[in-house]
């Protein structure tokens, strides 16, 4: 259920989507381009149709006039209908053409139309007949007659070479897209090459060469649909006078009689007249009057030509009954034989009775019994009178409507006299045609449907002037505009209210200026109505949709404008065009001359009216700041007085300042010391003590507290050695880190440092044979080792070897190399 609901109210709002469209649409004229890009679409297509046949043609598409009709109407929505059911043929429906007036059908109606001829046609026949006969059934439009084999059973494109054509909206409606390849009428050999179109093949295009019509001229190049042609030279030809010669210029068909004028006999010879050569034989209106073999009788015919012939009385005759015959002469008239005459009479049952005789029969007067022509009563009465009785035939006439009512109907009864009289599908006229069977023939009738100006006008068949769409009139529209401007907006003829105005306004407002908007008389407002529902089931409804007039909207135009505190000039829209605060700081200088009004912009009132702009008004804050005014280089104490005017007063607060060697604190006058210049500063910082820096000798420095650093000519006495420390001398410090000074050691001094080499050297060898020894002690025990486990090891019978010298004396030479490796390692 909640699905169901849910679902109903998204078709709701879809359904009051599209009429609230539906209702802007009425009122605009955006479907102008959407009318103009299916113009576009279409001319594409119908050039893709013709681009074969231009091709041919050098681009003349001048024969296709005809075919580009049908082609529109099959594009324009309405234009095609069907003139069975009286409704328009859509793309998506199976339709039939035509092939006489090219007119379209809906397939269903053309089948049910050609079974309702057949049936009509073959009512009135017997039992015996039906069926023997091929009627055929006629197009509703053109009366074009078709076979019964030729009754349309399935849907194809306008060529017939596919079933069922597909919907494409790049193509001709109902059209297969393929080349069309029907014959050309008259059929010439070449085949259409549009592609699958409505109505009739354009002229064939194809190039031939042909002779003028009477053959005198050279073969020239022609289209094929206009290969016939004439020289204009005189044809020539002899005529069927067999005198003159055709004097019109070269024609196609057989030459015309013969213009001139003759004298010529007529056939018996006897008259002559001017007569027109074409036709020299005539006949008089005189008898013959020549006499015939016999030599007694004339001869009786007309004017004519030959020999009169034997005279008619001659020979054998039969007397009037034909049953006797004589042999007289021809100035004899044959007698009558005196038998009964025995001819048939008029009734085709009874004989004459009388005697033979000349002349024709009189009337059978036997009395029978006859029987009256519907067959229901009987009567005795002369041969010669019909017997019609007075009972009215009650059978239903081939209209299945109305009785015979004829007197004494044999039972064929003829077709119904009366008008048919229903109101045909176009629901405006009535069938004129005899009372029939079926459905009426469509309304013979064509209605114009005009624009709303009517100066446009397409004519469609009657019916269809309710539902067709009214043609695209371009002429513009004439209507009186209904705002207050004096001409409208140029648009098209159009059916319904014009669209809204889309003019500017240009209404004066109160302050003088024009208003710039659009038109805004016929606005289309929503109308939001008091309505109360009557109760909780009662669905809320949307709101409609009123044109009503509104009011000019506040002048937009830009008015410059300064700000309260005179700041700057902004462009305000006209309707609020007043002072105003730029929201910036005020910005004008206090009385102390020291800051400015904070606050934010504000109007000021001028105490005098030649004062300047910028000055400090009553309405300005009041400065409460502390003096900040820059103090002298040195001074970090503020300004005694509050935010003033001028100069600051001199400061006389004490400073406690260390000195230079920052040992001792000093007191002193700020004032003195933001006075003083470096010199001075330089005395009044100081301790006047000595410094109790350290110099980099060492040495304290022995001048008076100071600033920066030291000196570096310390005046220190110093001892000064030479290298082996034996001699000594005292030298001021200063030239000693300046590298002045130095002591280079004497020759006792070099003797004494050679000696002490040498004792160096004799322990540094004693020192190497002791670790000598140690090491040969060591080696000797590992080889005492080795042997006394290898001792055991060897055979009774081996044979012991003489050592070699290198053997011998290895460890020798090995012991003192091995020290000396070691002493260098160690080193």
């Amino acid at each position: 259920e909640l699905s169901s609901l849910k679902k109903f109210d998204e078709i709701k709002k879809a359904n009051q989507a599209a009429a609230k469209k539906l209702v802007e649409d009425q009122l605009s004229s955006s479907s102008e381009e959407d009318d103009e890009d299916a113009e576009v679409k279409q001319g594409k297509i119908l050039d893709k149709t013709f681009t074969i046949y231009t091709s041919q043609t050098d681009g003349d598409a001048s024969e296709l006039e005809r075919t580009r009709q049908y082609m529109n109407e099959a594009f324009q929505s309405g234009a095609m209908t069907c003139l069975i059911c009286i409704a328009s043929v859509k793309r998506n429906q199976a339709v039939w053409s035509c092939c006489g007036c090219f007119c379209i059908f809906h397939l269903v109606c053309i089948q049910k139309w050609a079974r309702d001829s057949l049936f009509l046609v073959s009512s009135p026949l017997t039992d015996d007949d039906f069926g023997k006969k091929d009627h055929p059934w006629p197009c509703p439009k053109c009366r074009f007659e078709y076979k019964r084999s030729e009754t349309p059973s399935r849907y194809y494109c306008y060529c017939g070479k596919v079933e069922n054509p597909t919907l494409d909206p790049w193509l001709v409606p109902h059209s297969c897209g393929q080349i069309c390849e029907r014959e050309f009428k008259p059929p010439c050999g070449h085949k259409c090459l549009l592609l699958c179109h409505p109505g009739p093949c354009p002229p064939c295009p194809k190039m031939v060469t042909t002779t003028c019509h009477c053959k005198k001229a050279k073969p020239v190049p022609r289209r094929c649909s206009a290969k016939e042609w004439s020289c204009r030279l005189p044809c020539g030809r002899t005529l069927l006078c067999g005198q003159h010669t055709c004097e019109n210029a070269c024609h196609a068909g057989d030459c015309q009689p013969c213009p001139r004028v003759s004298k010529q006999r007529c056939v018996c010879g006897r008259q002559t007249a001017e007569r027109l050569c074409a036709s020299p034989q005539w006949q008089c209106d005189q008898v013959c009057g020549k006499h015939l073999p016999c030599g007694n009788h004339t001869c009786e015919r007309v004017c004519h030509a030959g020999p009169c012939g034997d005279c008619p009385r001659s020979g054998k005759r039969s007397c009037p009954c034909g049953k006797t015959k004589f042999t007289l002469p021809c100035t004899e008239d044959v007698p009558t034989c005196g038998d009964s005459c025995d001819k048939v009479l008029e009734c085709g049952i009874h004989k004459c009775s009388q005697r033979c005789h000349r002349g024709p029969c009189e009337i059978c007067r036997q009395e029978v019994e006859k029987q009256c022509r519907c067959g229901k009563h009987t009567k005795r009465m002369p041969c010669h009178k019909p017997y019609l009785c007075e009972t009215k035939c009650t059978k239903i006439r081939d209209c299945q409507k109305h009785q015979c009512r004829r007197k004494c109907c044999s039972g064929n009864c003829p077709p119904c006299d009366q008008v048919c009289g229903r109101t045909l599908g176009c629901r405006n006229h009535k069938c004129p045609s005899g009372c029939h069977r079926g459905s009426c023939n469509p309304c013979p009738e064509i209605v114009d449907v005009k624009c709303n100006c009517g100066k446009t006008v397409i004519k469609v068949p009657c019916g269809r002037e309710r539902t067709i769409r009214p043609p695209k009139c371009k002429q513009l529209c004439s209507r009186p505009p209904t705002c207050h401007h004096s001409t409208q907006e140029k648009h098209y003829c159009h059916f319904g209210q014009c669209p809204p105005c889309r003019q500017p306004c240009q209404k004066t407002l109160t302050c003088g200026h024009l208003c710039p908007v659009s038109c805004h008389d016929k606005a289309l407002v929503k109308q939001t109505g008091s309505h109360q529902s009557a109760g909780p089931w009662e669905q809320p409804s949307e709101p409609a949709f009123i044109q009503t007039a509104l009011p000019c909207p506040p002048c937009e135009v830009p008015i410059p404008v300064e700000c309260l505190g005179q700041h700057e000039v902004s462009p305000l829209p006209c309707h609020s065009a007043n002072p105003f605060s730029c929201k910036r700081p005020c910005g004008r200088l206090l009385d102390c001359q020291n800051h400015t009004c904070m606050k934010e912009c504000h109007p000021v009132t001028k105490l005098n009216s030649s004062a300047d702009g910028k000055k400090v008004g009553p309405e300005c804050s009041q400065c409460e700041e502390e003096c900040t005014k820059p103090r002298p280089s040195g001074c970090p104490h503020r300004c005694v007085l509050p935010c003033h005017p001028g100069d600051c007063p001199p400061c006389l607060q004490m400073l406690k300042i260390k000195c230079h060697c920052k040992l001792s604190v000093l007191y002193i006058e700020c004032l003195k010391l933001a006075c003083a210049d470096v010199k001075e500063k330089e005395i009044l910082i100081s301790c006047k003590n000595q410094c109790p820096k350290e110099l980099p000798c060492g040495h304290r420095c022995k001048e008076i507290c100071h600033s920066g650093n030291c000196a570096l000519n310390c005046s220190q006495k110093v001892k000064l050695r030479c290298l082996c420390k034996r001699l000594k001398k005292e030298i001021q410090c200063s030239k000693i880190q300046e590298g002045q000074v130095s002591l280079e050691c004497d020759a006792l001094c070099k003797e004494m440092k050679r000696k002490a080499s040498e004792i160096k050297e004799a322990e540094a060898k004693a020192a190497v044979e002791e670790e000598r020894r140690r090491q040969q002690a060591e080696l000797e025990a590992f080889e005492n080792r080795l042997k006394g486990r290898r001792k055991n090891k060897r055979r009774k019978d081996e044979v012991e070897v003489e050592p070699s010298s290198w053997q011998k004396y290895k460890n020798l030479i090995m012991l003192p190399v091995f020290g000396v490796a070691v002493v260098m390692v160690a080193w």
